[in-house]
């Protein structure tokens, strides 16, 4: 197998073409540092070669980073001392790249080297950025689906091939740091307004080369190899720059909580690189870069937000043998906030779409809101006139339910009742096809038992989007006791459409998601009543990785939610229901009249735009502060513990099947704290034994919620992990 391959041509320009047989798209592997690093050798070598072009096989793209096995060799080559290998390893990246960007020219005189352009046909990420930053010269193709970037900070590392030291030098650390620190990608013409390219093209290789034939020695000169180079903005030492890296550290301080290290890191390469020569900088990249891949926080983020994710959305627990049930016409019931959001992502990606509600005026208000996203996106140059006609044409918003003929899959969106699902899924069986697959959006309520409404059980299944179902990347399918393969698979084929995350869980009350988000609500309600103050417990939240605390999560979810889910799981459970203070509160802000941001009255004051003005006084009138406060770590604990302890559970009881969704779910589905992986991968670094004894301090404290699950105390006692005895390698072996 070939991952780079060479042609001269007459006018002595040598094309460089990256085409890695068997994928979409272009990734770096070991073998291929190897080939393109031949391929530049000879090409430098060779009188007859003026200059140099390094472009993709791949239409629509260049290259979409590096292969992760790279990086494993790197580590496995090296034996006891993994740190070891990972510098080497990089820093032989570091010297191919430079040897790229130096061209064969004069040290003393920097003339005499090749020109070397990069050509662009499409998508260039990570260390398909991180090449081309290396040539002399971008050309990008005009593709408006292209997007450029180091997106490497959002799967907890940083781009360690250069692309740190080269951006920041090229743009400034300000301008430079939506690429390194957001992971931000951009379209062409946006990459070249910022600096990042150089150049956007009907017909990018014939203008490379015009150019490579055309440069001259100043042309090919770095701007940091030059006498006199100053970084835009300003080094550390000078007066605009200390600012600018003053305000970088608190801005990612400020983002981060001091809980992501690849973004420390990545700003110390940054500040430390600039003070230094660039050879040097290089250098200490590569020892930040190896400091990051080395910290069990980043492997967990890897493993969980790249890895398992893709797995998951490549279909890694679909059934198999069941044959491709992409969706068609999907029919939608409810056009309520939940079904216009699923009916907008489901057009979105070209699927034709029923929206029912009880009369015109209400399908018509859930059509209207496909129309007003789609306006905003015309506002923002997102989205055009023409797209959105589209769009809007694929929706038919109707009371009828014989519109439903024809459809391969329904999702029901209706009231959360059992008895109105029941009543509207008879209706709707009575209508749809035999074949057709009937799922329902419930959050809560068992699909077990609300398939005994449908007299296809094997047809029905549930799935749980998350709102605003236009922004959450997770869709939970739940499969009832009778669900059927096909059921499953259509729900995954369809999820795999809407280009969103799947994980399949086996029925349960709450499923996954909701199980373990609760608990964390009411713990912070406990908190509360217990006269812990509010600020405390979610800043302890947000310190801890949370977009946002238990509290603020509440007003944002609406507390009549939680106020009649809890009513729904007490007469559910009857004496069995583990009634607390939490319910207490809920109760009573609920009868205060107190809803949250949706009323600008809930745990927070707000303003009348709905800003939030502070945390409520009532609150402290009612539940007094304590005069002695928690410590910190000590409410850091309760909630994470609270939540990892029911993902536990689920996989102790088989409701999470494969231990790659417990961690997907748990960081898409509400934001579980990404750096540490996700509740079994964060049980995995801070090591069962040690979690099973913090389990037994916080159940005597605190109660039977913390108890440790039989599960848990085995593993504890043979000193296992998680990964080590349900990850797929070991599930392989089994």
């Amino acid at each position: 197998m070939t991952d780079f391959t060479m042609t001269t041509d007459a006018d002595g320009i040598a094309t460089i073409t990256w085409d890695v047989e068997g994928k979409s798209m272009n990734v770096m592997s070991f073998e291929g540092l190897t080939e393109l690093e031949a391929a530049v050798d000879e090409a430098l070598a060779d009188d007859a070669v003026k200059g140099i072009i390094i472009t993709s096989g791949k239409e629509g793209s260049f290259a979409g980073g590096m292969d992760l096995n790279l990086l494993a060799k790197m580590k496995a080559d090296a034996g006891d001392d993994p740190a070891k290998g990972l510098f080497e390893g990089t820093m032989k990246m570091h010297a191919l790249l430079r040897k790229i960007e130096r061209a064969g020219m004069d040290p003393k005189t920097n003339k005499g080297g090749k020109p070397v352009a990069a050509v662009l046909p499409g998508t260039a990420a990570g260390i398909g950025l991180e090449l081309p930053l290396a040539t002399h010269r971008i050309f990008a193709a005009n593709n408006p689906k292209a997007r450029i970037g180091l997106p490497e900070i959002l799967v907890g590392i940083f781009p360690g091939a250069g692309g740190t030291t080269r951006i920041a030098r090229k743009l400034g650390a300000m301008a430079a740091s939506p690429l390194l620190l957001e992971g931000k990608m951009m379209a062409p013409e946006a990459a070249k307004k910022a600096g990042v390219i150089d150049e956007v093209s009907d017909d990018p290789m014939a203008a490379a080369r015009d150019w490579v034939l055309n440069a001259k020695d100043a042309d090919i000169l770095k701007p940091w190899d030059a006498k006199g180079y100053k970084m835009p903005g300003g080094a550390p030492y000078h007066p605009a720059g200390f600012m600018t890296f003053v305000g970088a550290s608190a801005m990612v301080n400020g983002k981060t909580k001091g809980v992501y290290p690849a973004a420390k890191a990545l700003l110390s390469a940054v500040y430390e690189g600039a003070l230094v020569p660039f050879d040097t900088a290089l250098k200490i990249e590569a020892r930040w870069f190896t400091s990051v891949l080395m910290n069990p926080s980043s492997s967990a983020m890897i493993r969980s937000l790249f890895l398992n994710k893709e797995a998951l959305e490549k279909g890694a627990v679909r059934p198999e043998g069941v044959p491709d049930q992409r969706v068609k016409k999907l029919g939608v019931l409810g056009a309520g906030m939940m079904g216009a959001g699923i009916a907008l992502v489901s057009a979105q990606a070209g699927i034709e779409v029923v929206l029912v509600d009880r009369d015109q005026e209400a399908a018509d208000r859930g059509k209207a809101y496909s129309e007003s996203f789609m306006d905003k996106g015309i506002a923002r140059k997102k989205a055009t006139p023409e797209k959105k006609e589209a769009l809007l044409n694929l929706i038919t918003a109707t009371p009828d339910l014989d519109a439903l003929k024809g459809c391969d899959l329904i999702i029901e969106a209706v009231f959360e009742d059992t008895a109105v699902k029941a009543e509207m899924t008879k209706k709707v069986e009575a209508v749809i096809p035999e074949d057709c697959i009937f799922a329902s959006n419930t959050s809560t309520l068992p699909i077990t038992e609300l398939a005994k409404a449908s007299s296809r059980q094997d047809q029905f299944i549930g799935i749980h989007f998350f709102s605003p179902v236009e922004k959450m990347l997770l869709v939970e399918i739940i499969k009832g006791a009778n669900t059927g393969d096909r059921a499953v698979a259509k729900a995954l084929d369809y999820v795999r459409q809407i280009r969103k995350t799947p994980i399949v869980v086996n029925d349960a009350r709450f499923f996954y998601a909701n199980r373990c988000i609760i608990p964390y609500i009411n713990e912070g309600a406990r908190m509360i009543t217990e006269g812990v103050v509010p600020q405390l417990v979610d800043n302890a939240a947000e310190l801890l990785g949370f977009p946002v605390g238990p509290v603020q999560l509440t007003d944002e979810t609406s507390i009549d939610l939680g106020a009649k889910i809890a009513r729904a799981t007490m007469a559910a459970m009857g004496d069995d229901y583990p009634k607390s203070g939490a319910d207490d509160l809920i109760f009573w802000m609920e009868e205060e009249g107190r809803l949250g941001r949706k009323t600008k009255a809930g745990f927070f004051d707000y303003d009348e735009k709905g800003k939030r003005q502070g945390y409520w006084k009532g609150l402290g009138e009612k539940y007094p502060a304590a005069e002695t406060q928690p410590d910190l770590q000590d409410v850091q604990d309760r909630l994470m513990f609270v939540q990892v302890l029911e993902a536990v559970r689920a996989l102790e009881e088989g409701v999470l099947m494969d231990i790659r969704e417990g961690d997907v779910g748990a960081i898409l589905g509400w934001g579980f704290a990404p750096w540490s992986g996700g509740p079994l991968s964060w049980l995995d670094m801070i090591g069962t034994p040690y979690a099973a004894e913090r389990c037994d301090e916080l159940e005597a404290q605190f109660g039977a919620r913390f108890k440790c699950p039989d599960l848990l105390r085995e593993m504890a006692e043979k000193n296992q992990t998680f990964y080590g005895r349900f990850g797929p390698e070991a599930q392989k072996a089994a």
